[in-house]
């Protein structure tokens, strides 16, 4: 028995080894505000809405971990060795990068804004006309989907237009990329509607004329071997007529 717990792992360290009551009330917070972002993501998975509402518990998680990484407490102490880099894992470090690299590539900055954590105005009008849409589409999806094809087409190409500008002008995030997916979903499969594109139309009147110009290209060369030939038979026929007149004077 007492070798047994000789190889068990002690308690604690020495004073000189353990990391100090300020490094370890900030890896308390951590924790905390760690677990609270996470379970913010879990809950704003499905349908995406992690831009609009995980951005305070997020700001709140970079703001200990600058804590831990820049700042200094009582008698300067500096808790960035300590708790960051002190070993091979680097935990804290590598937990932190993880949701770091989540939020980054969920381009929740070009939604909200950083001082404020509040919606952009551009994030607004296009959360309000996509609801718009939505709303039209509750209205009748339970009858007949031609009526709501006809009725819903300008809203739902409002949002359509709305959102290749955000698109363009890049202001677009995770929320409005998911909400925009599902919506078209909606338009196209689950109500089999469809929505003639703006460039439709002068895609086919450029297809039509590639279509015809062989016709126009061989219509043209047939004319103008046509005039050619009458070009080479009218002066023949005009010396044949003065010829023709020379002899009748001479028989006259």
């Amino acid at each position: 028995m007492s070798s047994l717990f000789s190889t068990s792992l002690m308690s604690s360290f020495p004073e000189d080894l353990e990391i100090s009551g300020y490094c370890k009330e900030l890896l308390f917070f951590f924790k905390q505000r760690y677990v609270t972002f996470v379970d913010c993501l879990i809950l704003a998975a499905r349908p995406v809405k992690v831009c609009q509402n995980c951005s305070s518990s997020y700001s709140r998680l970079q703001d200990i971990y600058r804590n831990i990484s820049d700042q200094v407490g009582p008698g300067n102490e500096s808790c960035r060795d300590s708790l960051l880099s002190s070993d091979r894992l680097m935990v804290v470090y590598q937990l932190y990068s993880n949701l770091q690299d989540l939020w980054t590539s969920s381009n929740c900055e070009k939604c909200i804004n950083n001082r404020s954590h509040s919606l952009t105005n551009d994030t607004l009008n296009f959360l309000s006309t996509l609801n718009q849409t939505l709303t039209c589409f509750e209205k009748y999806q339970l009858g007949n989907h031609t009526e709501l094809c006809k009725s819903c087409k300008k809203m739902y190409g409002d949002v359509n237009k709305l959102y290749g500008r955000m698109e363009k002008n890049d202001t677009m995030c995770i929320d409005l990329e998911d909400a925009m997916n599902m919506t078209r979903r909606l338009w196209s499969k689950n109500f089999n509607c469809s929505l003639p594109r703006d460039e439709t139309v002068p895609v086919l009147a450029v297809s039509s004329f590639m279509l015809f110009l062989p016709v126009i290209f061989y219509l043209s060369s047939f004319l103008h071997s046509e005039q050619k030939k009458r070009k080479l038979i009218h002066p023949n026929r005009a010396r044949s007529y003065t010829r023709l007149m020379n002899i009748q004077d001479k028989q006259s």
